[in-house]
């Protein structure tokens, strides 16, 4: 438990999104101390239950990104459910939502329904495409996202296929921007008193993510391609194998890199090479350069690397696997990792809170919690009844 005042005491959050960039969003807001209740199908819950790896039947990506977090079992598609679900909106300062476009408004809870009930809400609306435009009405996932952005196209070995991620990128870059999006309607509402709708796709944040690839086609009809784990900004920067198979990554993004690891791998004549002077033109000469360190990195192994490139202030790092993450010394020491206190496993190894603040730092309170945990007590602060209550996991509309 935080002895201290977090951020975002105070604040009311909405989470009725699934699969993954609202409920990462909603778990930022929930580290940094918002009060979220994540409001869940009465049958279905959210399918973030069923991502991941699961122990004794107990998800365990689940306890990470429903940290923080009531939940309230409710259908919004039942009159019932959805009248709750009007009452709670009034208390709120945040509702996060990513059902297609048009949805909300049929089940009768749409933004100017909300906010004519309260009109300091700012309403998160997380789409694959947006609220507007050809594809709105298209399914939206981060696959097709990461499709589109041009990272599929940039990801992978030159002349081989494009490559997605084996995560959710698209999705988590988009519920860390909309962790950021939300608090800016915040605070443009503390400055007018007004709430608004915040429309943000999957698609955009990584497409910026991707970089400049659009304006560099328009202004040089230019399109990047793949290089594998080659950059083309930059060289030497690749993966190379370690004697004792392992890999290792080098970056020489600084021409002060560039140098020093030419020095280590035996090659510091090529510094005075015209062409040397800039990454730019350093890739030019790509194959020479990948040659003299992936032959160097080859006979030796993993730790040696490491060992000499770091006290030669080289940019260098391994290649790592969960196991690797969990046992790294820096990791364990900052505390990017930290063990919470779990009522299914004892303890749970989790991602900290994503930043460290002086003043005011976030904390994890407790892990997800079962479906509909939190429905009763939730309904009783904003006056249902036990008969009310009985009423509408009666008639399906909760649980």
């Amino acid at each position: 438990m935080s002895e201290h005042p977090q951020p975002l005491t105070g604040i009311r959050v909405l989470d009725v999104s699934t699969i993954l960039a609202g409920p990462l969003c909603c778990q930022i807001l929930g580290d940094y101390g918002a009060d979220v209740i994540k409001i869940e199908h009465p049958t279905m819950g959210d399918s973030m239950r069923g991502h991941g790896e699961s122990k004794d039947g107990v998800p365990i990506w689940w306890k990470e990104v429903s940290r923080n977090k009531r939940t309230l079992a409710l259908s919004l598609s039942k009159p019932d459910g959805a009248e709750v679900f009007r009452k709670l909106a009034a208390t709120a300062d945040v509702v996060v939502e990513n059902f297609r476009p048009g949805t909300l408004e049929r089940w009768g809870v749409g933004p100017e329904v909300l906010h004519q009930l309260n009109p300091r809400l700012v309403l998160v609306r997380l789409t694959g495409f947006g609220q507007e435009g050809p594809y709105s009405s298209r399914p939206g996932f981060g696959t097709l996202a990461e499709a589109m952005s041009g990272f599929a196209h940039l990801t992978g070995e030159a002349g081989g296929p494009p490559t997605l991620p084996a995560f959710g990128l698209a999705d988590s870059i988009c519920g860390i921007a909309a962790s950021s999006a939300a608090l800016m309607a915040l605070r443009y509402r503390d400055q007018t008193g007004e709430g608004q709708v915040v429309d943000l796709s999957i698609l955009e944040p990584i497409m910026t993510a991707v970089g400049p690839g659009p304006s560099v086609y328009q202004q040089l009809g230019i399109i990047g391609q793949r290089n594998g784990n080659r950059s083309t900004n930059n060289a030497p920067r690749n993966t190379y194998l370690t004697r004792d198979d392992r890999w290792v990554a080098v970056s020489t993004s600084a021409q002060s890199i560039a140098e020093r690891v030419m020095r280590i791998v035996g090659h510091p004549e090529v510094i005075d090479e015209p062409w040397f002077k800039s990454g730019s033109t350093r890739v030019q000469h790509v194959e020479e350069l990948d040659g003299y360190v992936g032959s160097w990195i080859r006979d030796r192994d993993r730790e040696e690397v490491l060992e000499v490139f770091s006290e030669a202030g080289a940019a260098v790092a391994a290649v790592y696997d969960a196991k690797d993450i969990v046992e790294d010394p820096h990791i364990r020491a900052t505390k990017m990792l930290i063990d919470v206190p779990d009522r299914d496993f004892g303890t749970v190894l989790q991602h900290n809170v994503m930043w460290r603040m002086s003043k005011s730092p976030g904390s994890i309170q407790f892990t997800g919690r079962d479906l509909g945990e939190d429905s009763e007590s939730i309904l009783h602060e904003i006056g249902y009844s036990r008969d009310d209550i009985a009423s509408l996991r009666e008639s399906g509309a909760a649980k």
